[in-house]
């Protein structure tokens, strides 16, 4: 049986190295030049069937085994967040305003040591391994990008597996939860328009900023007044206010106000929706102002297949205990992964990255964020021992 985990505790210094520079040149959606240029060398020196420009930036990589059997398709999300950097690391964003602050440098990491330990062992491979390394997780629908670039087709995959680092958990535990784990995700903006005019003179006009302020405040009743609170999980948050002029003594014509919501079911995000979509026109109508709603569905839920899981379950003991596996991970934030597994069975697996003795917990999104890169090896090691299952079955 293979050690994947001394192969990955090898790789350790390479995997920090290369994980460093990724994280010190992050690049945003669908502009992930050097990184795919970097990914699609590496997996061309393994001697892996390449192709780039998918879905303008990503990198398909096959590896193909001397025997017929499954393809399980691993993907790895490559783009980083409008955000400036405040860590402080050696090896902080030299991108200014653009930083890997959601764990993606790790993922791709992970995804290149998987590649360099399984491509040892293509003559005993049944099947084959199609890497995926997808541009424009962050809300810009790249899985969706991808798949219209016919991502899922030759070699159509049969199971789906992925990973993401998961400051909430901590180092050495992995978060693998049967059904839905992360949220669908949805956003809206909404436009209120009244009659501007002189801040003197209020009373000459329709004020949309005073609407606005009783449309906020209805949003966010909407979640505990109006939705069962048995029937699922669901948040509700509004992110952002504009008004069409911003000076002290002009009431503009417009405001407009965006956010988001999050739930684990089609059915619950539709009828929020709906809700966002009536309590919009009836607050705005009150006091004579008129709402436009604009609702996007950006992901839809990602769910785990059970059997998947329990597969994977079995190959992750060989890496870690039992204690170590958390089968109640579950969290509103969402992933465009969905889409994949919304396809193929397969699982999306929350690693735990934080470590508090090293000062590692900051969230996800937040400009401090880092996570404690003894993870690397471990994520390695994990899903070597996951796709092995499929694909190496004189290994079992």
């Amino acid at each position: 049986m293979i050690n994947f985990k001394a192969e990955a505790d090898a790789l350790y210094d390479d995997l920090v190295k290369q994980r460093r520079d990724f994280h010190r040149f992050p690049e945003l959606a669908f502009q992930e030049q050097r990184t795919s240029a970097i990914i699609a060398k590496q997996l061309n020196e393994l001697g892996l069937e390449v192709q780039t420009g998918v879905a303008q930036t990503g990198v398909v990589a096959i590896l193909e085994g001397d025997h017929d059997g499954p393809t399980v398709m691993y993907r790895a999300d490559m783009d980083a967040l409008p955000i400036h950097e405040e860590t402080g690391l050696d090896f902080v964003s030299e991108n200014d305003g653009v930083m890997h602050a959601c764990g993606h440098d790790g993922h791709m990491t992970i995804a290149l040591g998987i590649a360099k330990i399984l491509s040892k062992y293509r003559d005993k491979i049944a099947g084959r391994i199609k890497f995926v390394f997808q541009p424009g997780e962050e809300g810009a629908g790249g899985a969706l990008a991808m798949i219209n670039d016919n991502l899922l087709e030759n070699p159509e995959p049969d199971y789906v597996l992925g990973l993401h680092l998961w400051q909430p958990l901590r180092l050495g535990t992995i978060g693998v939860r049967v059904g839905a784990i992360m949220s669908g995700s949805s956003t809206f903006k909404i436009t209120v328009k009244g009659k501007g005019g002189h801040a003197a003179m209020p009373h000459t006009t329709i004020d949309p900023v005073a609407c606005s302020g009783q449309l906020i405040t209805a949003l966010h009743t909407i979640v505990g007044r109006k939705m069962d609170a048995m029937a699922g999980a669901v948040v509700l948050s509004v992110t952002g206010v504009k008004t069409s002029s911003y000076t002290h003594n002009i009431i503009p014509e417009t405001v407009e106000i965006t956010g988001t919501f999050r739930t684990f079911n089609a059915y619950t995000s539709e009828l929020l929706e709906q809700h966002v979509r009536e309590v919009s026109r009836k607050v705005c109508e009150s006091v004579s102002c008129e709402a436009t709603v604009i609702v996007k569905h950006l992901n839809i839920p990602t769910v785990n297949n059970e059997d998947v899981i329990a597969r994977a379950k079995q190959s992750f003991n060989r890496i870690i205990d039992n204690t170590c596996m958390d089968d109640t991970a579950i969290t509103m934030a969402s992933e465009d992964v969905s889409f994949f597994l919304d396809e193929y069975p397969g699982a999306y697996f929350l690693l735990g990255s934080s470590n508090p003795q090293k000062g590692l917990t900051y969230g996800h999104h937040h400009p401090k964020f880092d996570f404690d890169e003894d993870v690397l090896p471990l994520g390695v090691a994990l899903m070597c021992s996951a796709i092995s299952d499929y694909v190496l079955p004189e290994d079992e």
